[in-house]
């Protein structure tokens, strides 16, 4: 395999979504939830997730499928989530009214999500957690 631009190789897509109004912390929650996944169950598990970022999870998923679909022409099918990731992005800050005239701040954060897609069998927990401790 053959690296392109930003270290993706040939059988990976990428895909961003830049500026969700959630804090890191809470995405990375959604994001450990689908980490390793084939691409069909992790619909699934954010379809039916109860967490509000996670139809944003959700949307830059299926981004990354049609990016695969289109533009490299992997299937569909052997998808696998290989990474997944969140980082801060900005942080509005506001100002509400506290006792006795003073103020005190409400800080509103902002997140990045970067997914990459691999083609291929995704390698299971078990196999992994082996690697490490031959390591």
């Amino acid at each position: 395999m053959t690296t392109t631009r930003y270290g993706i190789k040939d059988n990976q897509v990428r895909a961003f979504n830049k500026f969700i109004r959630v804090s890191p912390q809470k995405l990375g929650l959604v994001c450990d939830m689908v980490r390793g996944m084939p691409v069909d169950r992790a619909v699934d598990v954010l379809k039916f997730s109860k967490k509000r970022v996670a139809g944003e999870v959700l949307k830059t998923l299926l981004s990354a499928v049609a990016n695969a679909e289109h533009n490299k022409k992997l299937p569909v099918d052997s998808l696998y989530i290989k990474e997944i990731w969140c980082g801060k992005a900005l942080t509005m800050k506001r100002i509400m009214a506290g006792p006795r005239g003073s103020a005190r701040p409400i800080l509103k954060p902002f997140s990045n999500l970067t997914i990459i897609l691999e083609s291929g069998v995704a390698p299971s927990k078990k196999t992994a957690k082996k690697e490490e401790k031959n390591k």
